[in-house]
């Protein structure tokens, strides 16, 4: 084999939202005040467009209409949100078929939408998963014509980025697993991946990678399915400064894991590129359900993490990656956005107020009941009583 690759120590929407009035979208206006008053300074928020959606899922249709991908800006701010996460086509609609010229005058008019509604891309990820050529994976397909196409991807997605002012990559590894252990030698399957980090490093001296694990879905098992993965491959890589990792709760929670060590984890290295908070009920499929809904004091201890670590310090996005519930109606549906924002902020304010010196002294005594009841009580608002 030779020697390791690990060896190494719309247009642009007027800032006015009246213009919805005649088109039906009042109700807009509305609910997007509700969120400012709710809003606090300390944090930056983001989210991506795939969150305002219209509810289809692998056992039915859409159930609202589609509300307009580029309309979409108009709403972040006045929700609350000063982030945009972004994959390339997202950017640039049906990329495949643009020439470079195309994607370079779409990207142009992306930027200037961003600047009109004063809004920052925190990141653009390739999104190859829908296309043919990545069905057994892109970065680690057994096919070198599919690999070939998984990198001229890759470079495009870069290109893109560096056009809107977006010095971060993502990688979510969707299709990068298998289904079969057989059906891959899982050797050769991480090179090929630490071979793509170190292309894309050489491809551009500014980009920064944030690698997303996931351990399963879509393939049954993937690669790079933890945190701890993601930190060793940016070890191994060319420019481990410029390689870190994204976290989401919920595929922290299908790996078995806490998503509060996970980002520990993250931060005691120094490479916790960003967070995807969501929640999750159980081990089953990614749910993305509203950040604190299912698990409220797994909540807690992500945003206590974050809040005693100075994360969003040095300019760090909270991201959100929530779905509405396919039962919501409405145009557009934000309500999930702006009530996981909301959660958010109640839970930054329990941890400012957690009695830590009560905790020290059950800690002190190894007395754990305790400390669990006055964590418990806390959260209650009963610890007052």
């Amino acid at each position: 084999m030779g020697t390791s690759l690990w060896a190494r120590d719309f247009k642009a929407q007027p800032k006015s939202m009246d213009n919805f009035e005649a088109t039906g979208f009042r109700q807009i206006s509305i609910v997007c005040r509700m969120s400012l008053d709710d809003a606090r300074p300390g944090y930056r928020f983001s989210f991506g467009p795939w969150n305002i959606s219209e509810g289809a899922d692998p056992f039915g249709p859409e159930v609202r209409q589609a509300f307009p991908h580029e309309e979409k800006f108009a709403l972040y701010k006045p929700l609350g949100f000063d982030g945009v996460q972004f994959h390339d086509d997202d950017v640039v609609p049906h990329l495949e078929e643009q020439s470079a010229a195309q994607i370079e005058q779409q990207a142009a008019r992306v930027k200037t939408i961003l600047g009109n509604q004063g809004l920052t891309p925190e990141f653009v990820a390739p999104r190859m998963w829908f296309d043919s050529r990545t069905v057994d994976g892109g970065y680690t397909s057994n096919s070198a014509s599919d690999r070939a196409y998984a990198w001229e991807r890759t470079k495009k997605s870069i290109d893109i980025a560096r056009m809107i002012d977006c010095r971060a990559i993502v990688l979510w590894l969707a299709r990068e697993g298998t289904y079969i252990r057989e059906a891959k030698d899982a050797r050769v399957a991480y090179d090929r991946l630490l071979e793509s980090v170190n292309q894309m490093l050489d491809y551009d001296s500014e980009i920064e990678i944030w690698i997303e694990p996931k351990p399963n879905e879509p393939t049954d098992q993937a690669y790079v399915p933890t945190i701890g993965h993601a930190i060793a491959m940016a070890y191994a890589s060319q420019d481990p400064a410029r390689v870190k990792g994204l976290i989401e709760t919920a595929h922290a929670q299908l790996a078995g894991l806490d998503p509060s060590d996970e980002m520990a984890f993250a931060l005691a290295h120094g490479k916790l590129g960003s967070v995807h908070l969501n929640d999750q009920n159980g081990l089953k499929y990614d749910q993305d359900k509203n950040f604190a809904s299912s698990n409220l004091r797994a909540a807690f201890n992500q945003v206590r993490v974050l809040e005693d670590n100075g994360y969003g310090s040095q300019g760090e996005f909270v991201g959100l990656d929530v779905k509405a519930m396919r039962t919501q109606p409405g145009l557009p549906v934000t309500d999930h956005l702006r009530n996981s924002q909301r959660m958010f902020h109640h839970l930054v304010d329990k941890v400012r107020s957690y009695d830590r010196e009560k905790e020290a002294a059950f800690r002190k005594e190894r007395d754990y009941e305790g400390l669990e009841c006055h964590v418990l009580e806390h959260l209650m608002g009963l610890d007052s009583v």
